[in-house]
């Protein structure tokens, strides 16, 4: 124990699992248990996490709940956050077999692994924070990273020809139909059946020869019939909205994420190659 006190000191592990075997003098009793010192917040969970995995993954009949401790020798000498992992009984005679199998062996190494793995990371990134005043000040130095293009929000009805689209303008016009109704029984677009409604969009997302016509037309005025790909359009422009910087309010989530994202992968970045200038020899 001594030995494993002392190579705890010299490695300052972020976190520690110790593995043993345990006795009982009852030979019935077995199934792993995982010991944490008994006022420790992070050992406490490091162990829950440790014994729901070793009871999921050795799947354990009657699964043994964690247990504080502040007479274990370990758990009282070591520095940092350290949990004890009893795999087993040894005076359990079916689980004293299993405990010299590789294959046992290698499932809780597994289970170990993957919940150290995921403490640790925890642990490391725990100290990785974005503040509102980061997000802040990052927004008012990137401001042309949240400029929103120009906008126009318009209708339009489609058809095959040149000649029905001048027929349908010609019936809007003198007050015989309303556009909306003309795209309804006359327009081949899936749109039509909302009164041609296209919703808000940007340059770049439509046709040029249609956003050329539509970001160039009046509000409420009728243009067309434009010619694209797909046939002739009359458009209809509802609104339009000039680039402007998007509020504060409406980006400061991604800015945070973003923010976040690089500060933790720094902390990865610097924990890793701490490692490695400890452990790994050229």
């Amino acid at each position: 124990m001594q030995r494993r006190i002392a190579l705890i000191d010299e490695t300052a592990p972020v976190l520690t699992v110790s593995i043993h075997q345990n006795s009982y003098h009852d030979p019935s009793v077995k199934g792993p248990q995982v010991f944490y010192y008994e006022t420790s917040g992070e050992g406490k969970e490091l162990a829950a996490d440790l014994q729901e995995s070793l009871n999921t993954t050795l799947e354990v009949e009657r699964p043994r709940e964690i247990k504080g401790n502040t007479s274990y020798y370990l758990l009282k000498r070591s520095k940092g956050v350290l949990v004890i992992a009893e795999c087993g009984f040894l005076t359990n005679p079916d689980e004293a077999d299993l405990l010299q199998t590789e294959e046992y062996q290698e499932m809780v190494e597994n289970a170990k692994r993957d919940i150290l793995a995921q403490m640790t990371m925890r642990e490391v990134m725990k100290d990785a924070v974005v503040t509102e005043e980061d997000v802040k000040n990052y927004y008012e130095e990137h401001k042309q990273q949240f400029t929103k293009g120009e906008t126009v929000r318009a209708k339009h009805i489609l058809t095959d020809s040149k000649e029905k689209c001048d027929a349908i303008l010609a019936a809007i016009q003198s007050g015989e139909t309303s556009f909306e109704d003309a795209a309804k029984e006359k327009s081949t677009c899936p749109s039509g059946a909302k009164g041609g409604d296209l919703g808000e969009f940007g340059k770049g997302q439509m046709v040029k020869e249609f956003e050329d016509a539509a970001f160039t037309a009046e509000i409420g005025a009728i243009v067309g019939p434009v010619q694209t790909q797909f046939g002739y359009h009359l458009i209809k422009v509802e609104e339009k909205k000039d680039a402007a910087v998007a509020d504060f309010e409406e980006v400061k989530n991604s800015i945070r994420n973003q923010l976040l994202q690089q500060i933790q992968n720094k902390v990865y970045s610097d924990k890793v190659k701490e490692l490695r200038e400890k452990y790994v020899q050229e």
